[in-house]
């Protein structure tokens, strides 16, 4: 298959660790397929290592199309992928964020750490200040937030959220997660 440039693209925000479980890299695989099949492209942090660097392969192995968006800093400590699509060398994090959120159609987020959690409290907190009104869906491989949801609710009961917890969209499945998207 050849590469092509997808019409719509997901942000996926995940780690540049691969985590304690196997199941963390195979699910970015699969959902790396799933872009390509659908002609959806990913947009990520633009890292070789973690399931950053598995969901980016994966889009490419099966012909999708990758944009990488990375700082210098992160350049400079060698884990750019220099194989995908798209390479977008940016000055700061927040640039990164920014190009991220410009190009993609949709936001969906896998396990990571900080990073991860501060890029999806900021698109869901740009979605709560009407900056864009794109789906926001948090893949839950294997139970991975599922404390995280439980505190949220108890944000939510505490006046904390009011009401805004129904913006973060919670699958468990690749299939599911596209499929909240509303672009499959």
């Amino acid at each position: 298959m050849t590469e092509s440039v997808a019409k719509k693209s997901i942000a996926v925000f995940c780690a540049a660790a691969e985590g304690a479980r196997p199941e963390y890299r195979a699910v970015a695989e699969e959902l790396g397929r799933a872009l390509a099949a659908h002609n959806l492209g990913l947009i990520y942090g633009g890292a070789k290592v973690g399931l950053m660097g598995a969901v980016a392969d994966a889009t490419l192995a099966a012909g999708g199309h990758v944009i990488g968006v990375i700082p210098h800093v992160l350049v400079d400590l060698e884990v750019a992928h220099e194989g995908i699509s798209e390479l977008h060398v940016v000055d700061t994090m927040h640039t990164r964020k920014a190009l991220m959120g410009e190009k993609a159609s949709a936001f969906l987020v896998m396990p990571g750490g900080f990073g991860t959690f501060e890029e999806l409290f900021e698109v869901l907190a740009w979605q709560t200040l009407k900056l864009h009104e794109k789906p926001i869906v948090l893949l839950n491989v294997a139970g991975f937030y599922d404390t995280m949801l439980q505190f949220l609710d108890v944000c939510e009961r505490e006046g904390m959220l009011r009401g805004n917890l129904k913006r973060l969209l919670v699958a468990t499945t690749v299939d599911e997660a596209l499929a909240l998207t509303g672009l499959v």
